[in-house]
This record gives C-alpha cells, structure tokens and sequence, in this order.
C-alpha cells in the first residue's frame, strides 16, 4: 500500500479515460484543441484526439510500454505531449510530465527514483546535450521525437482504449512535489482520485461543453494539466492552447469574446494588469477566471474587478489532492479567502501540536480526507506514513482558518510559521501590510535565524523603481501591524525567486541570506 488511508478500489464510474471516450463518442466534430504554437496551429476535433490518443497508445506499445511502466513525458507544451500522457493513461501506464527546463541532474534524479521505462524529449540541440549527460545507471530508454511531426510517426490503428478498464486505486499519473523542504517526491494520482477531482471541479464551476477554455498554462503542473486541461475534456469543452503565457497575446485573445473561462497565477494576473495599462479590456462575457497556485493579493483581485469587470475565483489545491476548496462561482468573493470545500471533500482545522479539531476563527493546520487524495508518495512508504493522521485525514502542512460561515483563508505553510520572541507570526499578514505602500511592487517575508528573537521577521522587498528606504517600510508596516509583526529586517531585491508557476521560493531566500551572513 501507498497510504494508510483507505482504499476499497472500487471504481467510480465513469473513470476519467472512460468519460473522454464518452465525450469523444457523443460529439465527434465538435473541436476539443486548437493548438497556437510559435509558427503553427494544429486542430483536434474530439474524433482526432480519440484516434491520435489511441495510435499513441500503439506506438508506446512499441517501445516496449506495458501496464505500470512509468512513462515519463519532457516535452514543450504540445498536442504530442498532451497525446502522450492521455495514451499512457489510457493503457494503464504511468504518465509522468516533466518540466523541459530541467537540468540532466534533475532528470536524473527523477528518472532513477521512478524507475521510468521510457523518457520522451524533443529533437532539440539544448535537450540532446541535456540528454547525453544522463547517467548509464538511469533505466529509462531515451527517445527523441519532433512534437510538430509526431502524428507521421503514428501507426494507421490505434489501440482499444475504451475496452480497457483498471481500478479505481490503480496509479496513472505520477507528479513530483516541488522538493522545498528536501527531494522532490512522486505524488501518486489514481484513476478515482483523477475522477473524483473532475466531477467535483464539474459541479462547481459549471463547466460546459460550450466553454472555451484559453490555457496559458504549462502542461507539467496539476493547476494546468489536471485543473485546466482534464476539466475542459471532462466537459467537452473547446480550449485554446497558448504555447507560452504573453501578456499581450492573451490580452487580445481574452478581449475577442470567443473564450468562457481563464485559470492562471497572481503573477499572469499582474502581468495582464499590466498589459492593459489604460486600454478598454471589458472582459465580462468571461463565465469563469479563477486564481490558485498562490494568493492572489487583496490589490489585484480589486484591479482585476474594476478594470476586467469580473471577479476572479480564488481556490485552494496541491499536487497531492487537486484543488479543496474554491470560492463559490455565483455568489460572494472574499478576497483573501479560498471559499468552500468542495463536494466530496471533506475539511478540517487542527492543532498541528495535538492533532485536536479547533473551532472557527482559530490558526491550525488544515487537512483533508476523500476520493480526491492521492494514493501516496511513489516508493516512499516512510513519508506516506507522515503525511496521515488517524482516520485517513491527508496533513496539507498549511495553516488558516475557518470562519462562523465555513469559508477557509490561508496564512500560510506550517513551515513558512515564524516565531518571533515567542510570538506567531504569519507570513502573509505582514506581506499584505507591505504591500499597501506604493513603493513596493513585491514582497516576500520569511523568518531568519536571530539571537535574541530566536527568528526575525525579514522582509524581502521589489520597488516600483521609486525611492524608498527600510526605515520608512518598517515604519509603515508599525502603523498597521504590532510590534513583534513587524520586519526586524528588510532586504531589497531586484527579483523574488519563483517555481514554475510563478510561486514564490522562500527556502532560496533563506539560504541566500544565509551565504551572505
């Protein structure tokens, strides 16, 4: 077993594959990609992709992918990528997305730890250097595809996909955790936590087979692949492919009218703001915009609200459950909170010290239990073990509270908590108070070691290109916050060090803070 939490495999009908061939069975001709690449535009019907998911399905066959084998996938964002990971899926394989900017030693390391069967990277002069630096040790077979010309390596017949059926607790899907507290770990996604994930996303944000859906994000991530990507094909819906987020590019597509629903990051959030500057970007034809991956500052939603004319849903997720909780989609938005569970999903507060249910308005750790939650870490059976308490309920490691209406608001990673002469200190609550003068256009705050505090309260600040001293931002931050909440310390930075999806790296502050102490 995986995980402690139980699991009587029992399959939740339909599976997501199956629900694909549903989909794909009842509207045939309606589109379900079109793909905007740097020089082309490639276009799938529902028909196509059945039919390219299943000759994909053959040719994964013929490199010797059987039932288990873990595929792992390390392409640009592409309908080849897409093809492959539906396909491994689809045959009972493991898909394993990988980030393409990965270096040979981080491939390394992921290949060893999975045991993949097969890697699968573009015909590229960067990724064959990456490539040949590879270990012998690493088991996977490495192949080299050209994502544009794919479908002329496809056999004429496909596999038959839909008259394959796997239990519900089966492993398809392999996504590694981002590794800030040590290595990154395989977080397993079965066939009914992938289910369970679209139909509960389907019932609260609508989703429609009439959505359009523009996805600018990337492919490697559960906010793109399984938040994105799998609920627009759950529903049947049109989405339009954006290789690469541009500001501008998706400013102009957002504005035609054509698309329904938009998902991205503070930071795309930001940079569109940004791109509009004073420009008319009426965008209340769009049904659904939501937030996620990281707050959305209180400013921006405000920004967004008043020059978009909408209001963005912000959610809670993680790669190990799919998204918690979420704004609801008709009715009110809070800034600063996550909204509701989910259907299904079931939520608590605890104290992280006793593991004791603590009552609304209270800081604990939140944690969670249902079909949503992923089978546990790949191989790792230690860390599993950790990460549940009694009862099956899944440790998120972050911190927030509930309120008398049952709406969750994060302050934070448990191991982001600074404590400060004795004091809890809540990172995000000193960042919205930094963020309130017009000087500061970024800020990250961490706690540092200190020998008198125990841990200072250090604020890492990107100004609008104004002048501005520490002196006056602490004296700021003291006018709205107490005096042990207040920055001890502040460093300022021409840029804050971000994952992927635009989340904010605190653990490289901190140790570039203390190289340079």
């Amino acid at each position: 077993m995986l995980s402690p939490h139980p699991s009587s495999g029992a399959r939740i009908e339909p599976l997501f594959m199956e629900r694909l061939y549903e989909t794909c069975g009842a509207q045939p001709n309606n589109l379900a990609l079109e793909f905007c690449g740097d020089r082309t535009t490639e276009v799938a019907t529902y028909a196509d992709l059945l039919s390219r998911t299943a000759r994909t399905a053959v040719w994964l066959a013929r490199q010797g992918v059987v039932t288990g084998d873990r595929v792992a996938v390390c392409l640009p964002k592409s309908l080849t990528g897409l093809q492959l990971h539906l396909a491994a899926c689809g045959m009972g394989a493991v898909s394993m997305p990988l980030n393409p900017s990965y270096s040979s030693a981080e491939l390394e390391y992921l290949l060893l730890d999975s045991e993949a069967k097969l890697l699968v990277g573009p015909e590229a002069p960067s990724w064959d250097e990456t490539a040949a630096k590879l270990s012998p040790a690493v088991p996977a077979t490495v192949t080299r595809i050209d994502p544009g010309n794919f479908a002329a390596e496809l056999p004429e017949t496909g596999m038959d996909l839909a008259g394959k059926r796997f239990p519900g607790d089966q492993t398809a899907l392999i996504l590694y955790t981002s590794g800030t507290t040590g290595s990154p770990k395989g977080a397993c996604m079965t066939h009914a936590s992938l289910t369970a994930n679209m139909n509960m996303l389907g019932e609260a944000w609508g989703w429609r087979n009439d959505d359009v859906l523009l996805h600018v994000l990337p492919l490697f991530h559960v906010h793109g692949l399984l938040v994105a990507m799998h609920g627009a094909l759950h529903a049947g819906a049109a989405c339009i492919m954006c290789s690469k987020f541009d500001a501008n590019v998706t400013r102009d597509e957002l504005r035609k009218g054509e698309c329904t629903v938009f998902m991205g990051v503070p930071t795309i959030y930001r940079r569109l703001l940004a791109a509009t500057g004073s420009q008319d970007c009426d965008l209340r034809h769009m049904r659904l915009m939501t937030s996620g991956s990281d707050r959305l500052p209180v400013d921006a939603f405000e920004a967004i609200s008043d020059r978009f004319g909408v209001r963005v849903v912000e959610r809670y997720g993680m790669t190990e459950t799919g998204i918690m909780t979420s704004n609801p989609l008709d009715g009110e938005q809070i800034p600063g909170q996550v909204g509701f569970p989910l259907p299904g999903v079931e939520m608590r507060v605890v104290d992280p010290n006793t593991g004791s249910s603590l009552p609304a308005g209270k800081v604990g750790e939140f944690q969670t239990r249902g079909e949503h939650v992923f089978a546990g870490y790949w191989r790792d059976a230690e860390k599993t073990k950790r990460s549940f308490a009694p009862g099956g309920w899944f440790r998120t490691g972050d911190l927030g509270i509930r309120d008398s209406s049952g709406r969750y608001e994060i302050k934070g990673r448990s191991s982001d908590l600074i404590i400060s002469g004795g004091f809890n200190v809540y990172p995000s609550e000193v960042e919205r108070a930094m963020a309130e003068h017009p000087r500061v256009a970024q800020c990250a705050v961490v706690g540092l070691p200190d020998p008198e505090w125990g841990e200072a309260v250090t604020a890492f600040v990107v100004t609008d290109g104004g002048h501005v001293t520490e002196a006056l931002l602490r004296q700021h931050c003291r006018q709205r916050l107490a005096g042990y909440k207040t920055p001890k310390r502040v460093e300022f930075v021409d840029r804050l060090p971000r994952n992927a999806m635009g989340k904010v790296q605190k653990s490289r502050l901190r140790a570039a803070c203390a190289t340079k102490d």
